[in-house]
């Protein structure tokens, strides 16, 4: 039996459904030591910002009992270093190159994918590769809007969502946020305004408390859970998001291991991201492609078109 495992989304196309979550493999350099990247599906980009940010102060990530908390704030060399240094190693990977956008406000996401769009037709022009498509992350605080949230409402995410699509043809997917008031609602709303595809969740909003020095351990407070202990909730978004658009939907949250890539698939998913699982699992992208062909083979599956949507 033939084994397909490939997947395509707004054109793009991956060879298998495995995405390497932002946030969790940098711009992949550090774990193309540990396998050959080229065996990906793809690799969304360490989170962007229009100017470089240095993150945030203190404790940045602690351990949990199933996964992981992080306060990183998000820091990156900014979109211009990344356009004109880390792209192009990238790119040298056989693999989908996701650039992972974030903002403070609309006008900083706007000017930032204004400058990858000029990229774009700057590497079309010169036959050279650029990435393949936008991630963007509308998880970020409204910086002018009294820190709310964009992902969690559905008018602040459109003036967003509609603002980058209007500067842009590349391929774009919304990264949702799980504290979206409706994930049905925000998806649809994605749809509407140009999305090409949508991919959830963002990490869950999180405490922890040092009960001896009698404070957060987080110097913001609050941190982003994510790993095991999310993928039963992770899951049920992506299905209820998946049964809302048409768009292909990117699922993550939790997954360890190929099996629960195929929930993911089940529910509604046309690729996954994995995120937490690669500070365990320092091979995890080329292990788990692996056994994801042994459980279609085993279970006669020839194509995740077979069992994509099916619960």
């Amino acid at each position: 039996m033939t084994i397909s495992t490939s997947t395509e989304i707004a054109g793009v196309r991956f060879k298998n459904p495995f995405i390497m979550a932002s946030g969790t493999f940098g711009f992949g350099k550090e774990y193309a030591r540990f396998y050959d990247l080229s065996l990906l599906g793809g690799i969304s980009s360490k989170g962007l910002t229009l100017h470089p940010k240095a993150g945030n102060k203190g404790n940045r990530v602690y351990e949990t009992a199933a996964g992981m908390m992080n306060s990183v704030g998000l820091e990156n060399p900014g979109v211009e270093a990344f356009l004109d240094g880390e792209l192009d190693r990238m790119t040298s990977w056989d693999t989908a190159i996701l650039l992972n956008l974030g903002g403070g406000s609309v006008e900083d996401y706007r000017e930032a994918a204004e400058r990858i769009e000029a990229d774009r037709l700057a590497r079309i022009r010169d036959n050279r590769r650029g990435a393949d498509m936008i991630e963007l992350n509308i998880s970020c605080p409204n910086v002018k809007e009294g820190g709310i949230a964009f992902g969690i409402d559905t008018g602040e995410a459109r003036k967003v969502v509609r603002a980058v699509r209007a500067v842009t043809r590349m391929p774009l997917a919304v990264k949702l946020s799980p504290g979206a008031k409706d994930i049905a609602e925000m998806a649809a709303m994605c749809e509407g305004e140009g999305a090409d595809a949508v991919s959830l969740v963002n990490t869950f909003t999180a405490m922890k408390i040092d009960i001896r020095k009698r404070k957060s351990v987080f110097a913001n407070g609050y941190a982003g859970l994510s790993g095991p202990a999310i993928k039963p909730i992770a899951l049920r978004l992506v299905h209820q998001a998946a049964k809302a658009v048409k768009i292909p939907v990117i699922g993550m949250g939790g997954i360890s291991s190929a099996e629960d890539a195929v929930e993911f698939i089940m529910a509604g998913a046309h690729a996954v991201q994995v995120g937490t699982y690669n500070f365990v699992n320092l091979r995890a992208g080329a292990e788990l492609e692996r056994d994801l062909r042994a459980f279609m083979e085993a279970e006669g599956i020839s194509s995740l078109d077979e069992i994509r949507g099916i619960v």
